[in-house]
């Protein structure tokens, strides 16, 4: 992953170089390639790239960097990952 890809993905809320690699891995080279996705898509076919059960934090940060490729008028508490764990926030 070059630099400018990894730049574009750390733009989304809680994505860090580790989550970077993992949207990258899914196919996803900038911010704008989330609009629309699927977080839990994402999340078990990251699973089954890895081979193995993923912490759940990780669906919960795919489905706020989703909201925010998504939205150009986000809601505040819509951008911390943890919001989004699941029966708390609906997209």
């Amino acid at each position: 992953m070059d630099r400018e890809t990894a730049r574009s993905l750390m733009r989304l809320p809680g994505v860090g170089k580790s989550i970077a690699k993992d949207l990258y891995d899914l196919g996803y080279t900038s911010a704008e390639d989330l609009a629309g996705a699927d977080p839990e898509a994402m999340y078990a076919r990251l699973q089954q790239l890895a081979g193995r059960h993923l912490d759940r934090c990780l669906l919960y940060t795919f489905r706020c960097a989703v909201y925010a490729a998504s939205t150009s008028a986000p809601e505040p508490d819509k951008l911390k990952w943890w919001n989004w764990k699941d029966g708390r926030v609906k997209s």
